[in-house]
C-alpha cells in the first residue's frame, strides 16, 4: 500500500538533546536557576503523579502545584512549566527541511508522541510546529501512549488511514516494534544521517 503519513516522535527525533552530555536534561540546572531540587521533583512529582498527567486523568498545574508548594514554595507551577518547555526546545532543523520536502510532495505530516495537554500546545503553537505538521496525536489526547498498541490502533481510527499506509520514525525501538507489529511502516531514528538515507537504509520507499 503506498504510504500516505509520516508519524514523528517528538523528543529525541523533532526536538534534541544539546551535543553536551551534562546539558543533556531540561533540568541539568534546574536548581542553580530556580532553587529547585531535581531529586525531590522526580520523588514527588514524576514519580507520583505523571502517568496521571501524561494520560490526561490529572491536569499539570494542578498536581504540579500541590508538590511545589511543599517542596519549592517560592516557584509556581507555570514558572517550572515555562523553564521545563523552553529548556526542552531545541529543535532539529535539519529534519524538519527533509520532512518539508515530503510534505511540499504530498506526504501527510504528523505527530505523534507522548505529552501532556499544555507542552503539546506550546510545541505546536509557540514553537511553531502547527505550521509543520498537520495534527499532534498525543498520550494525554489519546488516554493512551507509545508502544501500547491502542494508541496505534486509535490513530488508525482517528485518521482515517490503513496501517500500512502510516510511517513512524521514533527513536524508541520499543515503539517502532510495537508499531510494526500493528501493521504499520515503521523507522528506528538515531538522527546521524539525513532522512532519505535514514529510509533508503530500512527499506522504506518514499
Amino acid at each position: 500500500m503506498t504510504l500516505k503519513a509520516l508519524m514523528v516522535d517528538v523528543d529525541g527525533v523533532v526536538v534534541v538533546r544539546p551535543a553536551d552530555p551534562a546539558r543533556r536534561s531540561w533540568a541539568w540546572n534546574l536548581e542553580a536557576n530556580l532553587g529547585l531540587s531535581l531529586n525531590q521533583l522526580q520523588d514527588r512529582f514524576f514519580a507520583v503523579h505523571w502517568s496521571d498527567v501524561v494520560h490526561g486523568r490529572a491536569d499539570l498545574h494542578e498536581r504540579l502545584g500541590l508538590v511545589l508548594a511543599e517542596i519549592a514554595p517560592g516557584v509556581s507551577s507555570q514558572t517550572l512549566a515555562d523553564y521545563w518547555f523552553d529548556q526542552d526546545s531545541l529543535l532539529d532543523q535539519t529534519l524538519l527541511a527533509d520532512l518539508k520536502a515530503l510534505g511540499n510532495q504530498g506526504f501527510e505530516l504528523h505527530l505523534a508522541t507522548v505529552q501532556e495537554h499544555y507542552r503539546a500546545r506550546y510545541l505546536m503553537q509557540d514553537l511553531g510546529l502547527g505550521q509543520v505538521f498537520r495534527a499532534i496525536h498525543y498520550a494525554a489526547d489519546y488516554g493512551l501512549s507509545k508502544p501500547d498498541p491502542a494508541f496505534f490502533r486509535a490513530v488508525v481510527d482517528r485518521t482515517g488511514h490503513e496501517p500500512q499506509a502510516l510511517l513512524l520514525i521514533d527513536d524508541s525501538l520499543k515503539n517502532v516494534e510495537s508499531a510494526r507489529a500493528s501493521g504499520w511502516q515503521a523507522l528506528h531514528w538515531d538522527g546521524s544521517t539525513r532522512l532519505a538515507d535514514a529510509l533508503d537504509a530500512a527499506g522504506i520507499a518514499i
